[in-house]
């Protein structure tokens, strides 16, 4: 049979793949510590399980829920907001609920791009970035993220050509798998860089909560755009509420941007179960203090594997923000970063994330994700370092 030209682009994904040697080392009987996904461990609160369960047993729950459905949790969000950031959002035209704020990244191109546009997008960055882009029949010009430049893009060395075609520009700090924080001033250079050449600027923002004690706090693009005049903000509940299986985030920013991705999404699918949305609620106006426990909880995490690494010999950076580890491979494996991953999983039962599959610029690094307790973490590494010394 054969397949629609569009999703050649799509024939290999960093997580698909590592599922699948996952898998190969399973089978060969290899007890599996997988650092390679970020999805968190830790349980949803309870009173947000709660509110999920009370409404399983009421019937008006149980139909589709159309946007108006959505209201309330629209609501809530853009209450939320404003406690957040003092900025006020109107909850009917620039708010929009997504199912994980994946949703929101693949499906934006298919609102605001033609075929032939150009999205600007990180390298390394996160594979649904591209993914809608080439759904959409776009193109992709890469921004190269460099240790040197603090992880962030240099918007001044895009080709004047490449700009004057570009229609979307796609960020997201903190950000993965760099777990870089943007500061206020680089936000407010897009947001000046997007007005100048008219682009649709957008934050992929999930990891908003996940910024260590002693770090500022992450802005949000909409102190840098306060009007909301060109851009798109995406929030998840993924990390800051461990709600990834509920499969819920949300959009806010310029009404026209809402409407449009309101569009497509209604052709693709109607919205979460209403008991997801009642639970969302509870998370947002409940007690925030979850989110500091869970930060505190990986910042144990982060504390015990790097140190644990740095104990093996090898050096590794404290991140910031997020929950992973941004490494640069030794130099033996420095452009064999999936060569690495695979092999280290099918002889220790390790997995984590090549820096390739993040794209070109991450070759050479390796991503960690820290969703596993202190002591299994230090098991892991002891794991690494023996096969380090072992492996050619």
């Amino acid at each position: 049979m054969k397949l629609a030209h569009r999703l050649e682009p799509l024939q290999t994904n960093v997580f698909a793949d590592m599922d699948r040697a996952k898998a190969r080392a399973r089978a060969a009987g290899k007890t599996i510590i997988d650092l390679s996904l970020g999805s968190s461990d830790l349980p949803t609160a309870p009173f947000v399980l709660d509110a999920i369960a009370t409404a399983l047993r009421d019937p008006s729950t149980h139909g589709y829920a159309l946007f108006q459905s959505t209201q309330p949790l629209r609501q809530a969000i853009a209450a939320w907001y404003e406690r957040r950031y003092g900025l006020a959002v109107d909850p009917e035209t620039e708010v929009l609920p997504l199912i994980g704020s994946q949703e929101g990244t693949a499906h934006l191109p298919l609102a605001v791009m033609n075929p032939g546009d150009v999205a600007l997008l990180l390298d390394p960055g996160y594979p649904s970035h591209a993914g809608g882009v080439y759904l959409a029949g776009g193109e992709i010009h890469t921004l190269p993220l460099r240790a040197e430049n603090q992880f962030l893009p240099d918007l001044e060395a895009i080709p004047a050509a490449i700009v004057a075609r570009s229609r979307l520009l796609v960020l997201s700090y903190p950000h993965n798998p760099t777990t870089a924080i943007a500061p206020l001033s680089f936000f407010q250079q897009a947001v000046a860089f997007c007005r100048a050449h008219q682009i649709v600027l957008v934050n992929d923002f999930p990891y908003a909560d996940f910024v260590f004690p002693g770090s500022p706090p992450a802005p949000s693009i909409f102190q840098a755009d306060r009007q909301r005049e060109l851009g798109i903000e995406i929030y998840s509940f993924s990390k800051s509420y461990n709600m990834g299986g509920f499969r819920i985030g949300y959009a806010i920013g310029n009404a026209e941007l809402i409407r449009g991705l309101r569009q497509v999404k209604a052709i693709v699918d109607f919205n979460q179960y209403r008991g997801i949305m009642r639970g969302a609620i509870a998370a947002l106006d409940g007690d925030q203090a979850i989110i500091s426990e869970t930060v505190r909880v990986f910042q144990q995490r982060r504390d015990a594997f790097v140190s644990a690494m740095h104990a093996s010999g090898w050096s590794v950076p404290v991140p910031d923000a997020t929950l992973y580890i941004w490494a640069k491979l030794p130099a033996p494996w420095q452009n064999r970063s999936v060569e690495f991953c695979m092999r280290l999983v099918e002889a220790t039962g390790v997995a984590v994330s090549p820096g390739a599959g993040f794209g070109k610029t991450g070759e050479g690094y390796l991503r960690f994700a820290l969703v596993r307790k202190p002591e299994i973490l230090t098991t892991a590494v002891a794991k690494i370092a023996e096969f380090l010394a072992t492996a050619t």
